[in-house]
C-alpha cells in the first residue's frame, strides 16, 4: 500500500501527563530526589522539566482521584500541523478535542485525540521557552534528567498500531521484536520521529496501558548515584527493575515506582538511527537477551502492572482488553 501524503510532520515525544494522588509528595520525589526542575505550578499540577529542555515542560505531575495517564504528547513542526493531524483523526472518525492556548500551562493550542487504540494523544507545536539548565551544574541532584526520550504502550493489537503510527503518522521502525514459529506475529516495535531508538514503543498486553515514560540521562553514572540517593533517602523501595541493559535499543537502564505506582526508566546509552536506509533490527520474542543483555531477574510487576489511561472522552479510566497472542515470553509464562 501507498501510505498517505502527508502534511504535518511529528518531531518527537514531546511530554507526558502523570496523574498522582498527593501532588506535594509527588513533587518532592521528582524534583528533590530525582532532580527535575520545577518550572511552575499551582493547586492542581506541578510542571517540570529535565536539564537540557528550553520548553516549558516534559512531565507534568496532575491531582487525581487515581493515579494513571492523563495524556501523552508529540510535537509537531507548527500550527499548522495541529490542524492537520485534527482532520487526519477525523477522517478515521476518532474523537478530537482542541485545546486552547494557554489551557495546559505554557503550552499553545493543540489538539487532544482519543486514538483508535484508546490512548489520549495530544498534539501541539509552541511551548513557552525557559532557562536552560544544561551548563548550571551546581543546580544538579538525583539523577540529573536530561529530557523525556520515549513512552512505551501496551495494546492488544500491535500490528494495527504499527500501520497507524508509521503509515499515517509517518514514524520510522527502528527494531522489532516478533513471536516463534513458521508464521511469527507482530509482538513489539521500537517507532521514532527524531533520531534515537525510539519516541514510542509499541507492546503486546492488557491495554490500553502506559508501562511508563522513559527520560534521558547524561550517563551510567547519573543512574548509579541516583540508586544510592533514592537508598539512603528511604526510597530503595521505588527500584523496581535495574539497573542493567536492554538487548532492544542498547540502552542501560533503571525503572523507578512513584510514590503513588507510576513507573518511569531512567535511560542512557541508546544510538543515532539518522541513516535513510536504516534496517530495523529484528528479534524473537524468546531470545533472553532481547529485553534484558544483562542484570538481574524482572520481576512480575514489571510484566503485570502498567499505568490505566484517562479518556478525553468520557474523563474516566479506558477499560483494558486481553491481546490474542501471549504478552510474554516461553520461559516467563507460568509453570516455566
Amino acid at each position: 500500500m501507498t501510505p498517505p501524503e502527508r502534511d504535518f510532520s511529528i518531531v518527537k515525544a514531546g511530554h507526558i501527563e502523570y496523574l498522582v494522588t498527593d501532588l506535594e509528595r509527588a513533587k518532592r520525589f521528582y524534583a528533590d530526589v530525582l532532580g527535575f526542575v520545577v518550572t511552575s505550578q499551582d493547586s492542581e499540577h506541578v510542571y517540570l522539566r529535565g536539564l537540557e529542555d528550553r520548553q516549558h515542560h516534559c512531565l507534568t505531575l496532575t491531582k487525581s482521584q487515581a493515579p494513571g495517564v492523563g495524556h501523552i504528547a508529540f510535537k509537531v513542526s507548527k500550527d499548522e500541523d495541529v490542524d492537520a493531524l485534527e482532520r487526519l483523526a477525523a477522517r478515521n472518525k476518532a474523537f478530537t478535542k482542541r485545546v486552547r492556548e494557554g489551557e495546559e500551562e505554557g503550552q499553545g493550542r493543540a489538539v487532544l485525540v482519543e486514538d483508535a487504540f484508546g490512548f489520549p494523544v495530544e498534539f501541539y507545536a509552541r511551548m513557552d521557552g525557559e532557562d536552560w539548565m544544561l551548563q548550571k551544574y551546581g543546580s544538579y541532584r538525583g539523577a540529573r534528567p536530561m529530557r523525556l526520550d520515549h513512552f512505551n504502550i501496551m495494546l492488544p493489537d500491535v500490528s494495527a498500531a504499527y500501520g497507524w503510527y508509521v503509515d499515517s503518522l509517518g514514524f520510522g521502525c527502528t527494531e522489532t521484536t516478533e513471536t516463534e514459529g513458521p508464521s511469527p506475529s507482530l509482538w513489539a516495535a521500537w517507532l521514532r520521529r527524531k533520531h534515537t531508538c525510539h519516541d514510542v514503543a509499541l507492546t503486546t498486553g492488557k491495554g490500553p496501558r502506559v508501562h511508563h515514560a522513559g527520560f534521558t540521562v547524561a550517563d551510567r553514572t547519573s543512574i548509579l548515584d541516583c540508586a544510592d540517593i533514592l537508598a539512603a533517602s528511604g526510597h530503595v523501595d521505588k527500584m523496581e527493575r535495574g539497573p542493567g541493559r536492554h538487548g532492544v535499543s542498547n540502552a542501560f537502564f533503571l525503572y523507578l515506582r512513584d510514590p503513588d505506582g507510576n513507573r518511569l526508566e531512567l535511560y542512557t546509552g541508546d544510538y543515532l538511527s539518522s541513516d535513510p536506509d536504516w534496517v530495523p533490527i529484528k528479534w524473537k520474542l524468546n531470545d533472553p537477551q532481547r529485553q534484558t543483555f544483562w542484570g538481574a531477574k524482572t520481576p512480575e510487576s514489571w510484566f503485570n502492572e502498567a499505568m490505566l489511561v484517562r479518556s478525553p472522552r468520557t474523563g474516566g479510566f479506558q477499560p483494558v482488553s486481553s491481546p490474542s497472542i501471549q504478552d510474554r515470553p516461553d520461559y516467563l509464562l507460568p509453570g516455566k
